[in-house]
């Protein structure tokens, strides 16, 4: 598990002692790496996007794009798609318009300050092979993003975002962050924002569409406790509080696609604080619970159960020597998942590997059965 063995050459092998699964390490020649996208484009191929640089934060983080050509194993070289010297660059999401324009939409902040984060666009006419200019799409800082935008299924754009409010006199630690959507009914020319009630703590707005038009939406706790949800049968326009469902969390962030077959999958880290540590945090954000095990949960009810559940990786005990700066978190840090099918029906995840690798695997859905 130490950094030499990482073979991050984008090569797609099957997974040694599970003839069932196949997994590569994206190709990346930067320190650390972190909030990968995967989004299945309409040619059939894959493409994936994720930030990287010195450190999390820090200026050099920039937004990094490959594709995985239909048909094969192997992903391109990454290209670097973003390259601000003043402002850390994060949280990248794809969306592929209806028109066939690929979205790259990202966050950029200054020095590590979520609550300065602006966010931008870039738009590729040839599913990324080559990107137009860069572009502010919301300029009200401190406006974060992590979740895919959708079609609804009346023609609209919704947008999950949070904000990042900060507290007077107190450096941004999460403390006050709430989450809304932004919808256009213009194809992305014009935008009005709708916020979700009640929902400070809750971020990463996650927004799955069921058959009857109903929208929901799924949450990462800043409380360290449980996965939250909420819902809209007005496109959008207005939202249930968020509740908690019954699957934990540890103030890290998840991912739920529909995969289209009547199947919604939903990665995330099957652990939260222990209630002791949250009663010490007085009301507050929770910090440093360690985001292992990384797994995948199957629900066949748009979201309202998650019977079938499996671990894809668990960080080793004790963790691997990576010789980080902050051990006992990001040595135990398999996070930010992300999850599409494709168009052989295959799950698709790929997440952060102790911040030196964004790790592919995939497998089909009875893989998380044990079958």
């Amino acid at each position: 598990m130490s950094q030499a063995t990482i073979e991050a050459d984008g090569t797609i092998r099957v997974a040694s002692g599970d003839a069932h699964r196949e997994e590569a390490f994206l190709p990346t020649h930067v320190a650390q790496t972190h909030a990968s996208f995967l989004l299945a484009l309409s040619n059939g191929d894959l493409a994936c996007t994720w930030f990287g640089g010195m450190e999390e934060g820090k200026p050099d983080g920039s937004i990094y794009f490959t594709r995985l050509p239909a048909g094969t194993n192997q992903w391109t070289p990454e290209i670097k798609v973003s390259d601000d010297p003043e402002r850390s660059e994060q949280n990248p999401v794809l969306f592929q318009a209806p028109s066939g324009d690929l979205w790259l939409i990202w966050t950029g902040q200054l020095f590590g300050n979520q609550a300065t984060a602006i966010v931008r666009r870039r738009i590729s006419k040839d599913d990324g092979r080559s990107w137009g200019d860069i572009e502010t799409m919301f300029d009200e800082v401190g406006t974060f993003i992590r979740q895919p935008m959708l079609v609804l299924g009346n023609g609209d754009w919704i947008l999950p975002i949070f904000h990042c409010l900060p507290v007077p006199g107190e450096e941004w630690k999460g403390q006050n962050d709430v989450s809304a959507v932004k919808i256009s009914a213009d194809q992305g020319k014009t935008w009005a924002e709708y916020a979700v009630p009640d929902s400070k703590g809750a971020v990463h707005m996650n927004i799955v569409q069921r058959k009857d038009g109903t929208l929901a939406a799924f949450f990462r706790s800043r409380y360290a406790d449980n996965i939250q949800v909420s819902t809209s049968t007005d496109h959008g326009r207005t939202w249930s509080k968020p509740v908690a469902t019954a699957l934990p969390n540890n103030n890290s962030s998840i991912q739920v696609r529909d995969l289209g077959n009547g199947t919604w999958a939903l990665v995330f880290n099957n652990v939260a604080a222990e209630p002791e540590i949250r009663a010490n945090a007085k009301g507050g954000p929770v910090w440093g619970v360690p985001r292992s095990p990384l797994s995948i949960a199957l629900s066949h009810d748009e979201g309202r159960t998650w019977p079938e559940i499996r671990d894809i990786e668990l960080a080793p005990e004790p963790p691997p020597a990576l010789n980080l700066d902050k051990p006992d978190r990001r040595a135990r840090e398999l996070s930010y998942p992300t999850v599409t099918a494709d168009a052989q029906g295959r799950i698709n995840v790929a997440y952060t590997w102790f911040r030196r690798a964004i790790k592919f695997v995939r497998f089909q859905p009875d893989w998380v059965k044990g079958a």
